[in-house]
């Protein structure tokens, strides 16, 4: 696996260690299996969901837990009591941990199960003071200074 160093990026930027913090995420993203398998879609400009195949799992071996900028699913699997001889065992019954980064203005929304499949819907919300506004141009008036 290939590491690399953020030294430099981080000795010339101030406020910006969520950034590196990513690019860690994203190094052991690509090391970790990738069980239980997901989706992420973009339903429009502002609505995403993680769609994520816990099939064998009941909502009460899940959890979500929402964490400032990181949503973290997992889930345990329920030792088995009986002996089963299993002459193929195809469907994982393993315990999982999986973790999504969350950019400042995504919000989990909610969380449903259907059919096998755990649905969890996330919204961008910009704050006012974040969003465009437009600035009224004064004509011939100057605007005086309150600092003096």
């Amino acid at each position: 696996m290939r590491t690399y160093d953020f030294s430099p990026l981080m000795r010339s930027t101030v406020g910006f260690d969520r950034i590196e913090q990513l690019f860690r995420g994203l190094e052991r993203a690509t090391a970790d299996n990738s069980f239980p398998p997901y989706n992420i879609v973009k339903t429009d400009a502002d609505h995403y969901r993680i769609t994520m195949a816990v099939a064998g799992f009941t909502e009460d071996q899940l959890e979500l837990v929402a964490n400032q900028n990181s949503l973290k699913i997992s889930g345990k699997s329920l030792e088995e009591k009986e002996e089963v001889e299993y002459l193929h065992r195809g469907l994982a019954a393993r315990s999982f941990v999986q973790n999504f980064e969350l950019a400042e203005t995504i919000k989990v929304v909610g969380a449903s199960m259907e059919n096998g499949l755990l649905h969890i819907d996330l919204v961008r919300e910009i704050p006012e003071e974040l969003k465009p506004r437009t600035i009224e141009i004064n004509k011939g008036k100057l605007i005086e200074s309150k600092a003096a």
